[in-house]
């Protein structure tokens, strides 16, 4: 069984549809990049999966071993989260809110997994340093242990390289690729850089309010939809 699995999902949006038959699934393991030009759906698309926004028609399907609150989400940053004034511990350790239930206090194992993400990603060095003094590329990574704090299983990432230079976005797109590949965590990332991408995704889903393509990356690289939307990219 699927992951997490699309079955015909249509969304609607004051009475348009804005996102129209969605089918795909993410299997464990799997690396998929959702594209698309602006107002395509993508936004909508998470909101869904996040079962924040329900569909007009059609079902989105877990597997029993992946709850709603143990997916890893890192939204968009927006200049009001690069200024949060906290200290780092205290941003990744907000990841396991979801597992408390009704608990009102973190628990060891709670401090000691949010230790282990901050290790894993290679910033446990600036554990006690303030989240609003740190660089775009550093905020992103402290981000990015936040979310694994919340799953073992999938991760969902909203635009993580937006405004970041070139040589960062490098760093996190190998930081990403090895939390899929060694960490065996599956990974949903939304992406304007479609060029960069291809590179490391097993699959590509396409949306234009409609999806277009769904299926492995080397598939969509010879299509007619991938090479347009490459613009001849794809052999540089």
């Amino acid at each position: 069984m699927a992951l997490l699995s699309c079955r015909h999902v249509c969304f609607a949006y004051e009475s348009s549809h804005v996102c129209e038959n969605i089918d795909f699934e993410i299997n464990e393991g799997d690396y998929l990049c959702i594209v698309g030009e602006n107002g395509a759906g993508k936004s909508t698309l998470i909101k869904g999966l996040l079962g924040l926004k329900a569909p007009c028609s059609g079902k989105i399907i877990r597997s029993p071993e992946l709850r709603g609150n143990e997916i890893g989400y890192l939204p968009q940053q927006t200049s009001t989260q690069s200024d949060f004034p906290a200290g780092v511990f205290e941003v990744v350790l907000s990841g396991c809110l979801n597992s408390l239930g009704p608990r009102p206090f973190y628990r060891k194992k709670d401090r000691d997994k949010a230790l282990s993400s901050l290790e894993k990603l290679g910033i446990l060095n600036l554990k006690d340093c303030c989240y609003r003094e740190l660089s775009g590329g550093q905020q992103q990574r402290v981000l990015l242990a936040r979310a694994l704090c919340s799953t073992k299983k999938l991760l969902l990432l909203d635009e993580p390289f937006a405004g970041l230079d070139p040589l960062v976005t490098a760093d996190l797109y190998s930081l990403i690729e090895h939390i899929n590949r060694d960490m065996g965590i599956s990974v949903i990332m939304v992406s304007h850089d479609i060029k960069g991408v291809v590179k490391y995704a097993s699959h590509i889903l396409h949306l234009k309010t409609v999806q277009i393509f769904f299926g492995k990356t080397e598939d969509y690289l010879k299509s007619d939809i991938g090479s347009r939307f490459l613009g001849g990219q794809a052999d540089d």
